[in-house]
């Protein structure tokens, strides 16, 4: 029999999503964060870079603010209000201690029960490489969930006014092939195409397909490719790390 998937856990108020570039967090779980927001839960969006390179036809300087106003338009649409940049230089985001005391510090503002992140490990299910920026911001987000709560890895935060944080319970990494638990993608998935097409000048330069096509035929087939897994139920997959 296929191993069945668990499903998220509930009992939580707060979440903090930390990926690298806008449109990480529309490829992959759009749909449960706006499952989560319609129960009243608190979701903050974090993102290491603002995406300035990814676009070949649109200089960094132009890009940036462009994909910014995009990402904030599409977590509206899911109903996250609060999207923070931490302005490291897209693609060449580097793990270390700078990125871990960044997502640290974010971590001790923001006080989530629940941290969201990018698969971090070098491959895509052994099939695509995994992006440097992907790997770095998701590696930095499962150690900074420790380093937020341990007064003497940063003491400048402390410093700051920032007081250690150790209330975070789990670690949710999206994109994973190796995942633990899901969400029933259906409630939020009409909304989750929207948040994806909100990254319309990106789409358009990644596909010659109709954008709203192409974004409801990709969250589509992610989100069935683990009902089988999941009850039947078409559902957004998480790899979890309880701490």
């Amino acid at each position: 029999m296929t191993q069945q998937l668990e499903p998220m856990p509930t009992d939580w108020r707060r979440a903090l999503a930390v990926v690298a570039h806008p449109d990480d967090l529309e490829y992959g779980c759009a749909a449960a964060v706006a499952g989560w927001t319609d129960e009243g839960r608190e979701v903050t969006y974090l993102l290491a870079s603002r995406g300035e390179a990814g676009i070949d036809t649109i200089a960094p300087e132009e890009c940036a603010p462009l994909r910014e106003r995009e990402q904030r338009a599409s977590a509206a649409a899911v109903g996250v209000a609060a999207v923070e940049f931490l302005d490291h230089r897209d693609g060449v985001i580097e793990y270390g201690t700078a990125l871990r005391r960044d997502i640290a510090a974010a971590i001790r503002r923001h006080r989530p029960e629940l941290l969201i992140t990018l698969n971090h490990r070098d491959t895509w299910g052994g099939v695509a490489w995994n992006t440097p920026d992907h790997r770095a911001v998701g590696r930095a987000t499962l150690d900074a969930a420790g380093d937020a709560g341990n007064r003497w890895i940063f003491p400048e935060l402390g410093e700051q006014g920032l007081e250690p944080w150790d209330g975070v319970r789990w670690v949710a990494v999206a994109g994973t092939d190796r995942p633990t638990h899901a969400v029933d993608a259906t409630p939020g998935f009409e909304r989750s195409v929207r948040s994806l097409l909100a990254h319309r000048t990106y789409i358009e330069v990644l596909t010659d397909e109709d954008p709203e096509a192409y974004c409801r035929t990709f969250l589509a087939g992610t989100t069935e490719a683990a009902a089988e897994r999941f009850g039947g139920r078409p559902a957004v997959t998480f790899e979890v790390f309880a701490r």
